[in-house]
């Protein structure tokens, strides 16, 4: 029997909490503690990179970490990447490419290139393939999210004059 715990964390921007035992991982509270499906478990030992989400910012596998270990963080999961209702410059450009087939593995990639835009707002391919080279898709081929990944980047640099294109 594994001893239970509360655990307080900022998901998505909002303070919440939940009883987790201590054995309970990150990724399994995300989705039976706040109902947050977006975060997907595949291969459950931070291969595949479904999982993906970010804690204090940094991407990370929460297949690999333990809920308590989260306790007083900030995580973020692809349902906090853009406000409810709206998609981002890169889920658009996702859909646009045909990026995604199934869409198992998309929001671990899209959390993996959200923040490698952020730490690099215009990556050679070179660099979108080495980030890629963590994630495993069985879909795509890969291709198209790249060609996803640096439009978006494209699009980022260029001078916005206030137009959305959706």
């Amino acid at each position: 029997m594994s001893a239970r715990r509360t655990i307080r964390v900022v998901v998505n921007g909002s303070k919440r909490q939940t009883t987790v035992e201590s054995r309970t991982l990150l990724s399994d509270a995300l989705r039976e503690g706040f109902g947050l499906t977006g975060t997907h478990v595949g291969c459950e030992q931070g291969v595949c990179g479904a999982c993906t989400v970010w804690l204090n910012e940094d991407p990370t596998r929460s297949c690999l970490v333990f809920a308590v270990q989260a306790d007083g963080q900030c995580v973020t999961t692809v349902e906090g990447l853009c406000a409810p209702d709206e998609r981002s410059v890169l889920e658009r450009e996702f859909s646009r490419a045909h990026a995604l087939q199934c869409g198992f593995c998309t929001p671990g990639i899209l959390m993996s290139v959200q923040a490698l835009l952020r730490a690099n707002p215009r990556p050679d391919e070179q660099a979108v393939r080495e980030l890629l080279s963590g994630h495993l898709c069985r879909c795509t081929g890969y291709t198209n999210i790249v060609q996803a990944v640096m439009a978006t980047a494209s699009y980022l640099a260029m001078p916005q004059q206030g137009v959305h294109d959706d």
